[in-house]
């Protein structure tokens, strides 16, 4: 194999994808894919990859500096991508704690592993962080779009906890010389997400007809990114991109939330037979979330321009068509809803390897 990457976080939603592309574009390279599987990690994500011979599944905890030294030693390691991350701003409000510890600790962890093994011998090594447009925090309406020199502002303890990680991939490369790039990126949706998120979730509801709670007014705004044109990015920044820079990913692509609803609500709706705006009778309005960020907006202008990445599906084709993978498959997401996933497909995977 030419290169042996470790991929963090790989049997999540952006993970799984782009696990999912470098097996399939780069059949030279060797992909490891490192996953604690927590509850929104879910092998059957990768169920295609099962008799690859460039891909190998290991379960493990990016905190565990023994099995990321032994990974190291074992496989040779010579790049990491990293998306392993606690990643729901609500479940930071309730849980602050394990959110410093996976998206810090464990980011130092890996920063440390990699500055060890490769001894000062950065030729053909690169650390790839994969961070969050919530680390600038919130964009008034009309402001222009956050870029690479936008300044940190989070406002969740899971915002926060991207921006201490973000600091210490820069402070590796500042102090030590480790190769590093990072990007940002805006709002993902796509297949295969876990159902706790808006898209996800609503579609799920409409099909089910309940209710659909919108907080506030609806009117707090996000920038969508397909998220197989983010794996194609994060390939093109792995291979392309100038060490210790920063790319901003973005799907230049802005939606109130509600609107972004009634959108969905008029795709379900068509897909299933109804009479057009026959759910929208489910929208409900509830309490605003502490610290919720209005507006967030990503200008991908260096991305485009460096590098020469674009879009290749529009929003609405993107959303078509995410709608009707989550109502073709049904089975996967009773299996996540109802949490039978985690020892549905992790144990007999696990098991046979």
């Amino acid at each position: 194999m030419s290169k042996n990457i470790l991929i963090t976080g790989g049997a999540g939603f952006i993970g799984s994808h782009l696990v999912k592309y470098m097996v399939k574009s780069h059949p030279d390279y060797n992909i490891i894919n490192l996953d604690k599987l927590t509850y929104a990690g879910n092998l059957e994500n990768l169920k295609e990859l099962e008799n690859k011979t460039n891909y190998t599944f290991i379960k493990g905890d990016i905190c565990n500096t023994e099995l990321l030294s032994d990974l190291f030693a074992r496989y040779g390691i010579d790049g990491v991508i990293h998306l392993a991350a606690e990643s729901h701003v609500d479940r930071s409000i309730r849980d602050p704690f394990a959110f410093a510890h996976t998206n810090v600790l464990g980011t130092l962890s890996l920063l440390q592993t990699a500055l060890v093994f490769w001894k000062n011998d950065f030729e053909g090594k690169l650390f790839y962080h994969v961070s969050t447009d919530e680390v600038y925090g919130s964009l008034d309406t009309g402001e222009e779009p956050f870029t690479e020199r936008s300044r940190y502002e989070p406002h969740s303890p899971y915002s926060a906890s991207k921006a201490a990680s973000d600091h210490f991939v820069r402070a590796y490369h500042d102090t030590y010389g480790l190769p590093v790039v990072i990007s940002n990126c805006s709002n993902n949706y796509g297949s295969y997400q876990f159902p706790e998120k808006l898209i996800p979730l609503f579609i799920n509801n409409i099909k089910h007809n309940k209710p659909l709670p919108v907080y506030g007014k609806g009117e707090n705004v996000r920038d969508w990114l397909f998220v197989e044109d983010h794996a194609a990015a994060i390939d093109l920044i792995f291979h392309k991109g100038t060490t210790g820079e920063t790319y901003n990913i973005g799907g230049g692509n802005e939606w109130k939330n509600i609107d972004l609803i009634r959108k969905l609500i008029e795709i379900v709706d068509r897909e299933l037979g109804r009479e057009p705006g026959t759910s929208d009778r489910l929208i409900t309005f509830v309490t605003d979330r502490a610290g919720h960020d209005l507006r967030y907006a990503i200008d991908s202008s260096r991305l485009r321009n460096k590098l020469g990445w674009s879009h290749s599906v529009d929003f609405d084709e993107g959303l078509t068509l995410t709608v009707r993978w989550y109502l073709t498959n049904p089975e996967w997401l009773e299996r996540v809803t109802s949490g039978e996933y985690q020892n549905y497909y992790q144990e007999m995977y696990i098991n046979r390897k």
